[in-house]
Parts: structure tokens; sequence; C-alpha cells
């Protein structure tokens, strides 16, 4: 098995560290998952570094254990950055065509990518993505791909999502000491979109929430194109200390009562519906009502839905997309989520499971794993475009090169 056929994702979260590796063979059309793990996260808090030595231990880790599943070294990696400091912006870029008969050429199109990235950056922010939205040639707007088109002049509205510089290194810094290579840095939330929506969602509009454990990412799609962008710092860690509250008992009880009785439907149960926490294995003498947690679960999903909502109001499509809501990551597993979502958010809800993927992997299925399953598909379909000649876009590929590469070239020289 060639090793440079591999393709992984690696998804470093808050409570855990994910790994997928998949492989695309010749003259195959569909991607092939052959490895999937996790591990608990240490050293990592709502989606940044807070301790370089805890994180590169747990990297290690997850690495050790996915290499033992498929047989061979990981050398590289998708990686995906979250995090409450990552923001959007929109910018335009204004080019005219170089050619003398006006032909629009790849060339123009990249210049065009590259004149929107001359925005103000905040300070101490590093461009992770510049996305382009339509295009305009001339005066004909609403262009998708302007490339063989004539004209003089070529403008482009790009999305451009950009994170702190600090934190950026942070990350980088942990997976270069554990030995491999970036192959690029993906906003985790666009990569679980690749792997949970298809593109008649994103055509009619449609919301993607990832309810991860310490913080939950959200995108907005319309039209094929990425409307906004959102890290709410909020997630189903707070469900574990509602609970723990709520019942006056210990986080890691409050962990297994989540997991194992968790619903957001209190109307399920009767108000006798008891259990006692010995049946959990849990040192606490006792029982709990389940309708009285189901209130308070119910409560949090409620707020988490409704901060979903208020970033909707910011761009004007509150209860307006006619695709509805898409529910993933760890925190939608909860019994009755997508009820409180469509009566929240106004839309019509599902879960988002991974598409279009071949495997005997069970994880693969789990909604944990979408995000390290979208790395992997993001990863595909560059290498399927340079493969096929076509140059991967500067707008996706390539976007930390200028923060990381001295880091690579320090970090290869100290590696034994």
């Amino acid at each position: 098995m060639p090793r440079d056929n591999l393709i992984t994702g690696l998804d470093i979260g808050s409570t855990a560290i994910r790994i997928v590796v998949g492989q695309k063979s010749k003259g195959e059309e569909k991607l092939k998952i052959i490895g999937a793990i996790e591990v608990p996260a240490q050293g990592i808090s709502k989606g940044v570094v807070t301790s370089v030595e805890d994180a590169v231990s747990s990297i290690s880790s997850s690495l050790e254990k996915v290499e033992r599943m498929i047989g061979q070294p990981i050398e590289h990696a998708w990686v995906g950055i979250s995090g409450s400091h990552i923001i959007d912006q929109e910018s335009k870029g204004v080019v005219a065509v170089s050619k003398a008969d006006g032909e629009i050429r790849e060339e123009d199109v990249e210049r065009v990518v590259e004149a929107a990235k001359a925005i103000a950056t905040p300070p101490n922010y590093e461009i992770l993505h510049v996305i382009p939205k339509s295009f305009t040639v001339d005066s004909q707007t609403g262009i998708k791909d302007p490339i063989g088109m004539n004209g003089i002049r070529l403008e482009v509205e790009t999305q451009i999502i950009q994170g702190l510089i600090s934190q950026i290194k942070n990350l980088t810094k942990c997976i270069y000491r554990t030995g491999i290579d970036i192959d690029d840095l993906v906003l985790s939330i666009l990569a679980t979109s690749e792997s949970v929506l298809t593109n008649r969602q994103k055509e009619l509009g449609v919301v993607v929430v990832n309810l991860g454990g310490a913080t939950s990412s959200m995108a907005v799609f319309e039209e094929n194109d990425v409307l906004h962008t959102a890290v709410l710092p909020v997630g189903s860690d707070y469900v574990t200390n509602d609970i723990a509250l709520g019942l006056k008992i210990s986080i890691d009880t409050a962990e297994k009562i989540k997991i194992r009785e968790g619903s957001c439907s209190p109307k399920e149960f009767r108000k006798n519906d008891y259990i006692k926490y010995s049946e959990l294995g849990a040192i606490e003498d006792g029982e709990f009502s389940q309708k009285e947690v189901a209130e308070i679960i119910e409560a949090r999903i409620e707020e988490i839905m409704e901060s979903v909502d208020k970033e909707l109001k910011k761009i004007g499509k509150s209860g307006m997309l006619p695709a509805g809501v898409v529910l993933t990551g760890g925190g939608a597993k909860l019994d009755g989520i997508v009820e409180v979502a469509k009566n929240v958010l106004r839309l019509p809800a599902s879960l988002g499971q991974p598409q279009e993927l071949v495997s005997n992997i069970g994880k693969v299925s789990d909604l944990s794993f979408t995000t390290a399953i979208g790395l992997v598909l993001w990863g595909s379909q560059l290498q399927d475009r340079g493969r096929r000649g076509g140059k991967i876009p500067s707008q996706i590929g390539g976007s930390i090169n200028n923060v990381t590469n001295q880091m690579k070239k320090w970090f290869r020289n100290i590696l034994p």
C-alpha cells in the first residue's frame, strides 16, 4: 500500500483528538476509510492550546494508535483548526484582465483573489482561507467560474477567515513536534460541512452546527457559497456541568448520566421515572429523576440553539434556510435534540452523517468523527484537482505557509 496514497485528517478537539486515515486507490471513485481512532485530549481548551507538552503527548498517542491500526507510519495530515479566536469578514478584489485578447485565465483569477486579501486585518491575525463567493466580469455579476470568459475588468467577492497568529503557531508547533508535516490548516466547520452536506443543501441554504465539548461551531451556506462562520463558546461539556450542579453530584457521574440517559425531551418521562446512581456504576447513593435531567439538558440545548439563531439574525437568515439545520458532533447524540433545534430555529432539522464513504470501521458513522472525515475528504478533493493538472487554488491550499515554513525547518533540525 503506497504511503502517498494515504490521506490523514487530524481533528484536535477540547475533549478528544480524533484521527481518520483514508485511501483512494487508482480507478476507484469512492474514498476508503482504513483507520479511525480517538484519544482523550489534554492541553487543549476551547479549541486553543493551553499546554504545549500535554497537547504534544496527546497527539503523539493518537498517532501511535492509528499507525498500529493501519500498519504503517503517518507522515503528514490535514489539520482542523477551531476556537473562538477565529473571525470572518467579507472582502472584494478588482484587477484588469492581463491578456490583450481579454480572455480570463487562471492567473487572472489568482491575482484577483490575491487582491481581495489586501484588507486591513486586525493586528496579530493571519488569513486562513480566502473563499471566493462570486465573480463579476465587467458588469455581468453572479459568475461562479470566470475562466475562459472575455472581459476587461474582473472583480471577486470573498469571505476571508482569519485566526490569531499566536494560536496558529501554538497548534502547528505541537504537530511538528510529533514529527509529522501539515498539508494545510482547515477551519474545522468547513471540513465538517464536506462530510455531512450535499451540494443541493448548500445550494438551497443550510446551516451546519457541530456541537463539540467546549465549543460549538457553525457555517451557513447558500447558492453553494459560505455566507457566515462562527465559533460559539458553549458545548456539550456545559450540559454535563449543569447536570452536576442541578443534581449536586460529581462531574464523572453527570457525564455518565448525559451519555447513557441524556435526553432533551422531558415530556417523554413521567414524574416517577427514577434511576439509581448505582445502576450507572456511580459512587453516589440514591436515585435521580429522568424528567428533571431532561429538563436541565433541554434548557442548555435551547440556549445553544438561541446562540445559533442570534448568528443567523446577524446575516438576515433566521428561519430562512430551506434546507434547514444539520446537527453533528458528539453533542448531537442527545435524544430529542432534533426537535429542540426545529422549535428554536424554526427550521427543518436533521442529524448529519458522513456520506459517500466505504469502510468497515464502525466509528465512521459516529457523529463525533464528522470533522476528521471531512478533513480527509477535503484533502482528497484537493489531491484530485492537483492530479488533473489544475493548480490547488490559492484560496484553499497553502494558507499557512508564511506562518509555519520557518518553524517547520527549525523543528526538522532539532528532531532526532
